[in-house]
């Protein structure tokens, strides 16, 4: 399938990426602050009633962080690296949520001593690091939920609790001085199907209406992130993801909805960046055989990751030499054989690309850079160029 830039970014948006390219060595990330304020802006149009957390792991560019702060954005922050980072920029730390539920006791003292006050959890031992380091504070706590299969990236498994074990936490943390507020869950990154978000609601509600009747009312829903960003699989547009949601909740909390918070990441930031790889070298194996290889100047290790697993399947644009187009196996350039992008998911390209031309990888605006390793075979971790179409 050969790839149409106009299915991706508007005449302008393409201007604005190939103005700031022809500028820069290969390979690259250019990040595009229009397109994120309009994914911003939209889901504030589609989910009036809800917080915004930005998850700052997406993308973490300081760029990102002040457009994001100046719209009015929350921040969902991992570590104290990236809490340290919002610090300084100004964020508030009431605008901030310690969303990893696996911490050090030191770093949930450290957030507690910077002001943050509500915190995600999923287990006993970390219920009791948090009654103890941050005394008093809000705490939400998450749920395994079925339906992660369904998502490109899923998150199933390593995070969260049995909704049983869910409430045995909440008692324990309002008997040691905490205050639970509420349940989050996370459907998956990159999660396509709808319905993955009905049953999860669902078994919030249930949990909202068990600890009821023990006495502890609860107020909070912490959706997570999974909204999808375009790839060569369309989604739905946000329009429609909203409208299912928002009846998911009526139907099952009516009048009485609690406080509602989304974290996206991907669904903010993914359409918004393009890497610019360069390609290194063609070469089949054997003089009989079919499959050609190309390589490129990046890869799982710079930039790349999420292709592990061939799981999520990026746009490839090349403008050189036109049709016919051809399948290759592609890689990256360093010494490590898993880094392979795609072998068994072809992405056509032109047939008579060579070494020297570049292909645009389309919606890499998360989880590039950000994933990028640290001078693997002495590569140096994948730069960024932040431009803003939007801006007159």
């Amino acid at each position: 399938m050969k790839i149409d830039v106009s299915d991706y970014y508007s005449p302008e948006e393409w201007a604005c990426f190939k103005g700031e390219a022809v500028k820069h060595e290969t390979p690259f990330v250019v990040v595009n602050l229009d397109v994120i304020r309009k994914k911003y802006q939209e889901l504030r149009t589609y989910f009036p009633f809800a917080k915004v957390y930005y998850a700052m792991k997406a993308n973490p560019q300081v760029e990102v962080l002040k457009m994001l702060r100046d719209l009015g954005a929350n921040f969902d922050i991992a570590s104290r690296y990236e809490l340290d980072r919002a610090l300084s920029l100004d964020i508030s730390p009431d605008r901030i949520s310690y969303g990893n539920t696996i911490k050090k006791a030191a770093d949930i003292e450290y957030f507690y001593r910077k002001g943050v006050r509500l915190f995600a959890t999923d287990s006993e031992g970390d219920v009791r690091n948090l009654a103890k380091f941050a005394p008093g504070a809000r705490v939400f706590f998450r749920i395994l939920c079925e339906g992660g299969e369904t998502a490109d990236w899923p998150l199933s498994r390593k995070f969260g609790c049995h909704p049983d074990t869910a409430i045995d936490l909440v008692v324990l943390a309002r008997d040691m001085g905490l205050k639970p507020c509420g349940i989050s869950f996370h459907v998956g990154s990159q999660q396509r199907e709808i319905g993955a978000w009905d049953s999860a609601i669902a078994k919030v509600r249930y949990i909202f209406d068990y600890l009821e009747e023990e006495g502890i009312k609860l107020s909070l829903i912490n959706m997570g992130g999974g909204f999808p960003a375009s790839y060569i699989s369309k989604t739905n547009e946000m329009s429609v993801y909203a409208e299912e949601i928002t009846r998911y909740l009526n139907e099952d909390f009516g009048d009485d909805l609690p406080e509602i918070i989304l974290e996206p990441g991907r669904s903010l930031v993914g359409e918004a960046g393009i890497l610019v790889s360069e390609v290194v070298l063609i070469s089949q194996k054997s003089s009989t055989g079919v499959d050609k290889w190309l390589y490129i100047d990046a890869g799982k290790f710079n930039g790349l990751a999420e292709t592990w697993d061939e799981s999520i399947k990026y746009p490839l644009y090349c403008e050189a030499r036109g049709e016919p187009c051809e399948d290759f196996i592609i890689a990256g350039p360093t010494c490590d054989s898993q880094d392979i992008m795609y072998e068994y998911f072809r992405n056509p390209l032109p047939a008579y690309i060579k070494p020297g031309d570049r292909i645009y990888w389309f919606s890499c605006g998360a989880y590039t850079a950000s994933y990028a390793s640290c001078e693997f075979n002495g590569f140096p971790p994948i730069k960024v160029y932040i431009v803003d179409s939007g801006k007159k």
